[in-house]
């Protein structure tokens, strides 16, 4: 049949325009935050490789009232990660639930309060502008439990839109979270396939994909630190998922287990199931001590050498006065895994961790330096090359034949075998204290040589071939 040559001109500014917006997607998500093509333990965004470190104040950050200023002193010290609970639970006073509250003081889960919603494109659009990347955590149990539970509005008492029997929540649940007796953890289909709750829960997760799938610098981890069922979670994931691909976007995914030991069954949720995940966040690593730490994570990279996979720290525990360890644990614990090969490490709010304090801004200020030098995804950590080293006294990461990282989380010295690596190196020291450069010298190559920290206390160093 003749075709017009005005139809013909339709059909084929129709394929064009196709075209166009296949490769407009296509550039889209090439820019995206995603595991880095040429060295997948790490991460890369808008198509370059890079390192996630972060410390900030908050665990919900896009709470609080002095964000966008809290932001800029962050990507000031050299942050560009942060971690975002969509939590809502009324820790310090300045906290917003998500639902609208009627008149009569109950809450209608039909209804959104635009003020939390507000908050939280704030915090996506000022975060975006900054290219912090931000870690989101959808579920935090403890909003659900002891103290946080009597006022929230998804207890039946304080909305109008279920009641204790219909959804299948009590009134009060005292015991920690840990305990995982919430049912609001167990409304999937593959559990107990409380529609009635479901209903809101996914009301809640699609007004935050509203809000967050037109940004590119956005992870999305389902639940912090948790001890639910498998089915939960992988509910969630396939959910998450779904949405991306109906809003033409793709992401990247993972859970938090509570497991403090990695190799624990639990974390095998995960790290066995990359067709569900896209990377793990192995934030409970940081309850271990010393040499531990970081043999945990070296075993976990071997686990992993097949199919390696961002490994993220959204959570260094540790700080003087808190319940995970002192201050020395907390620098010790971030710095192990940012030579150790993780892909991200951000310091844990106060009291748990160092928040933006004068001493984490110095180990940001200390690490970018460090990175000026040599950059950690052509490194392979491992302490081989290492002599005369006790236990947790230096770390080192190396390209072979090119460059060394080195940590001393507190002086010492140690043997390092060059014999094999031939040449001259540039030796750069860096006070971790400070944040500041220190000394620097040249060493020969083809031998054993000898690296003694400039001084006591947390140093860096990188030895570069000239």
């Amino acid at each position: 049949m003749h075709q017009s040559p005005r139809i013909l001109r339709l059909i084929l500014w129709l394929l064009c325009l196709a075209a166009a917006t296949r490769a407009a997607a296509q550039d889209a998500d090439a820019g995206r935050i995603q595991p880095y093509q040429q060295n997948r333990w790490y991460w890369q965004y808008q198509g370059q490789p890079l390192l996630l470190l972060g410390a900030s104040d908050d665990d919900n950050l896009f709470q609080m009232p002095n964000l966008r200023e809290h932001l800029d002193a962050i990507q000031a010290a050299g942050g560009n990660y942060i971690r975002n609970t969509m939590s809502d639970r009324r820790d310090k006073g300045f906290e917003v639930y998500p639902f609208l509250r009627r008149d009569d003081g109950k809450y209608d889960l039909r209804q959104w309060n635009d003020e939390y919603w507000q908050r939280f494109a704030n915090l996506l659009k000022w975060t975006h502008e900054r290219r912090i990347i931000v870690q989101i955590e959808i579920w935090d149990r403890f909003d659900y439990a002891r103290e946080h539970w009597p006022p929230h509005p998804y207890r039946p008492a304080n909305n109008v839109n279920y009641t204790p029997e219909q959804s299948g929540l009590a009134a009060e649940y005292p015991d920690h979270p840990g305990t995982n007796r919430q049912p609001f953890f167990f409304t999937t289909p593959q559990q107990r396939n409380n529609q009635v709750l479901l209903e809101y829960q996914q009301r809640f997760v699609d007004q935050m994909l509203n809000h967050s799938l037109p940004y590119d610098h956005v992870l999305y981890c389902l639940d912090n630190e948790t001890s639910g069922e498998e089915a939960w979670a992988s509910y969630w994931a396939e959910y998450l998922r779904q949405r991306a691909r109906e809003a033409g976007r793709r992401i990247c995914i993972t859970e938090m287990w509570d497991d403090w030991q990695l190799s624990a069954e639990r974390h095998r949720r995960t790290l066995d199931h990359p067709e569900r995940y896209d990377f793990a966040d192995i934030s409970q690593n940081n309850h271990m001590r010393g040499q531990q730490h970081w043999d945990n994570l070296q075993w976990l990279r071997g686990h992993l050498a097949e199919r390696p996979w961002p490994l993220n720290t959204v959570k260094t525990y540790g700080a003087d006065g808190g319940r995970h360890g002192d201050t020395r644990h907390g620098l010790e614990r971030w710095w192990r895994h940012v030579l150790g090969g993780a892909a991200s490490a951000r310091f844990h709010r106060p009291d748990s961790g160092l928040g933006l304090s004068d001493l984490s801004r110095a180990s940001l200020r200390a690490a970018r330096k460090l990175e000026s030098l040599v950059k950690p995804w052509e490194l392979v950590p491992g302490n081989e090359r290492l002599r005369d080293r006790a236990d947790n006294e230096a770390y080192l990461a190396s390209a072979a034949g090119k460059a060394c990282a080195f940590y001393f989380p507190d002086g010492g010295s140690v043997g390092l075998d060059l014999g094999d690596w031939p040449g001259t190196y540039r030796l750069h020291w860096i006070d971790i204290g400070r944040g500041d450069w220190g000394p620097k010298s040249e060493l020969a190559g083809g031998r054993m040589v000898e690296l003694t920290a400039p001084g006591p206390g947390g140093w860096a160093a990188a030895l570069v071939r000239q």
